[in-house]
């Protein structure tokens, strides 16, 4: 029986760990588009890469692999070239790899204010029913809250303060994320969403794939959120610096 696609992305990452060439069957040797802006375009592009590691020096543990449609969607604690969390996208066209995204953030060297990694917590999706509904829920969220400043519609997207985070420098429940924003926003630290490129699900869990500013600087947001009972409930992230034009190692764009 063939694996599912989910189980053969979560062997195509590994292999980056234990250099098994076969998991690599599973992407289109014809046709590889590559968004990772570091890496060069087709399978010659990620060869190059994965030789310019330090043999026997990647980790790789997939901690989440979701699927939706085409896509495949995973959240894995990766050590290559340092210890880095990732959200990796994975398009199918008649049951291979042709295109890949990913967003990498250097992985801290402590939890959260509320002892949280940006990797633990609930793995399995669940409420497989209500994928559609909880897309809408969050891509309204980030609409409404994070690209339009409403903040007066925030609280109405959680559970009073019932909400865990992932995010390396807050705390846990609105609260915190208030107390986050204030801080920043006193450092002259802006926050800025501007474009949402993609939204994918599988059950209770959402990623939002977005563009913006943190610090003035280009970057793309991965924003993973777990929803219950029609409500915000966790939430993980990263946000990586967009490098400029020049420094691209191929032409496709980061989204």
């Amino acid at each position: 029986m063939k694996p599912d696609p989910k189980t053969q992305v979560v062997a195509l990452l590994k292999s980056i760990e234990t250099g098994d060439p076969g998991p690599a069957a599973i992407v289109n040797p014809n046709k590889y588009i590559q968004h990772n802006l570091d890496v060069g375009d087709g399978l010659a592009g990620l060869a190059a890469a994965l030789q310019a590691l330090p043999q026997g020096s990647a980790r790789v543990n997939t901690v989440r692999a979701f699927q939706d449609g085409d896509f495949v969607f995973t959240h894995t604690d990766y050590n290559f070239f340092g210890p880095k969390i990732g959200f990796d996208i994975f398009r199918f066209e008649d049951g291979l790899i042709v295109e890949h995204w990913d967003n990498l953030q250097e992985t801290p060297v402590s939890v959260n204010p509320s002892g949280h990694s940006m990797i633990d917590g609930p793995t399995q999706p669940t409420d497989l029913d209500k994928t559609e509904a909880n897309k809408a829920l969050v891509a309204s969220f980030v609409k409404e809250v994070l690209i339009e400043g409403q903040m007066d519609r925030l609280q109405s997207y959680f559970d009073e303060d019932h909400y865990v985070q992932h995010n390396p420098g807050i705390a846990d429940g609105l609260s915190g994320l208030g107390a986050a924003l204030e801080a920043l926003a006193k450092a002259g630290v802006a926050i800025e969403f501007d474009r949402v490129h993609r939204v994918l699900g599988e059950g209770n869990f959402v990623l939002v794939v977005s563009e913006g500013r943190f610090g003035g600087k280009a970057c793309a947001y991965c924003d993973l959120f777990r929803v219950a009972a029609g409500k915000i409930a966790e939430h993980w992230d990263t946000i990586q610096p967009i490098p400029d034009r020049a420094d691209w190692k191929n032409t496709n764009g980061k989204f």
